[in-house]
């Protein structure tokens, strides 16, 4: 009985722990997000005018890229609508820099099957969006809008 000892206290604290891991991963998987707190606050929506709009949005214009079938060339304008004057001024400082060569190594790896209607320049927005927040020393990148698109052949 001696010698088993050490092995039923081993075993039984294997079951415990493994019994307290599966209890905290399933609650964790199982948990609705609809249930924090941070979920049930209303969320406030700033309307900007006009003029306010503008102040806060920073534009480039035409910008040309090859495709990644380097059979098509895209040729597409951005507005970027930041959530301050002075993150636009920090926008518009960083845009011949590190804005430019994120929107053409994004433009490099698609398609133009992968620009196509809606769902293919949503796509391309988003992926701008989370790709050039990060950067911003200050603010942040609320709105991406493709302006203006034209996909054509060489």
């Amino acid at each position: 009985m001696k010698k088993m000892l050490p092995w039923l206290i081993t075993i039984l604290l294997s079951i415990t722990l493994i019994a307290i891991v599966a209890i905290i991963l399933f609650r964790s998987l199982i948990n609705d997000p609809s249930d924090t707190e941070a979920a049930k606050k209303p969320v406030k929506i700033e309307v900007l005018s006009a003029k306010e709009r503008v102040e806060v949005t920073s534009g480039l214009k035409d910008f040309r890229r090859n495709l990644m079938d380097s059979k098509n060339v895209v040729i597409v304008s951005f507005a970027f609508q930041l959530d301050s004057k002075k993150a636009k001024e920090d926008f518009d400082k960083l845009l011949e820099i590190e804005i430019k060569p994120i929107v053409s190594r994004t433009l490099a790896d698609m398609t133009a099957e992968d620009l196509n209607g809606s769902a293919g320049e949503d796509a391309l927005e988003a992926k701008l969006l989370n790709l050039i927040n990060p950067i911003l020393p200050k603010g942040k990148l609320v709105k991406v809008e493709i302006t203006d698109i034209m996909v054509a052949k060489l």
